[in-house]
């Protein structure tokens, strides 16, 4: 049986829920590999640095509409705070 390979981010790694998406959404997966390490980081950070799951679900949700409508980041996000020298710390 071949292995499925999931594409990671520069600094995060998936979460399994993301993960699960990935997996169980037809076509996210390919499109999900083929963003740069950059762009997926960008996505992950953006799903997980939120404090409420109510929110963290609707950023999954809208990840798997957005990344398979061809968008390569998310929407009105000033980026990743943890690649930054000053949050190197925080990882």
């Amino acid at each position: 049986m071949d292995s499925i390979n999931i594409e990671e981010g520069v600094v995060h790694t998936v979460p399994e829920d993301i993960k699960d998406v990935l997996l169980n959404t037809k076509g996210l997966l390919e499109k999900w590999n083929s963003l740069t390490p950059l762009m997926r980081n960008e996505w992950i950070c953006w799903t997980t640095i939120v404090k409420q799951s109510k929110t963290r679900k609707a950023h999954i949700k809208r990840l798997s509409e957005d990344v398979l409508a061809g968008k390569k980041r998310p929407c009105c996000w000033p980026g990743c705070p943890h690649r930054r020298e000053s949050a190197k710390t925080m990882v």
